[in-house]
């Protein structure tokens, strides 16, 4: 299989702990691997516990020596929560793109009491000139069949987005998942790719 023509690129997976970004980055991962570019995926930056905020880095290409992502280097984050879109929109270069869930979930600081939740995030962030595409992941996972498969939903508006080859993606998903949860997996990934 041929390269695809990138030079280096890097992603930014945000979401909130138990969403499954770290199953997307890997997955991520492997699908640049096996088109034959060199790839860095950082684990964890954050709270990796359910409901605390959590990070993952992915980067693809040529010659890439650090996993680490700085402000202002990101071709795109996906987002699975739109306030996590805000928190990392510094890390985004100009001319990058936004990937995200519609979904809304409080952080701590709502849950307390001690903050509201901000209003038009998606219209701010739209405001500023960038490129956000947001969708209703939750959703559509559960028209798939779990309400977990939002991260599958994502990574296939993301496979759409980058063009890179579908069929790469669900080959991916078939080796990564067991039998039981292919199915699920791969109904999820269709419907965020047939969203874009």
């Amino acid at each position: 299989m041929t390269k695809h023509n990138y030079s280096n690129y890097n992603i930014i997976i945000a979401g909130v702990g138990g969403q499954g970004t770290l199953v997307a980055s890997k997955i991520m991962g492997r699908v640049f691997m096996s088109l034959g570019h060199g790839v860095k995926v950082s684990e964890v930056h954050g709270m990796s516990q359910r409901g605390g905020s959590v990070v993952t880095y992915v980067r693809f290409g040529g010659d890439i020596f650090s996993p680490v992502i700085d402000k202002g280097e990101a071709d795109l984050i996906v987002s699975f929560e739109i306030l996590e879109a805000a928190r990392w929109l510094p890390y985004l270069k100009k001319g990058g793109a936004i990937i995200t869930s519609a979904q809304k979930i409080n952080p701590m600081t709502v849950i307390s009491g001690s903050a509201a939740y901000p209003a038009g995030i998606k219209e701010r962030i739209k405001s500023l000139g960038v490129n956000i595409q947001s969708l209703d992941a939750a959703y559509l996972a559960g028209e798939a069949g779990s309400r977990l498969a939002v991260n599958m939903v994502l990574l296939g508006a993301a496979a759409k987005f980058l063009k890179i080859d579908k069929k790469v993606w669900e080959d991916t998903i078939k080796e990564t998942f067991s039998e039981k949860h292919t199915k699920t997996n791969l109904k999820a990934f269709d419907l965020g790719y047939l969203a874009q």
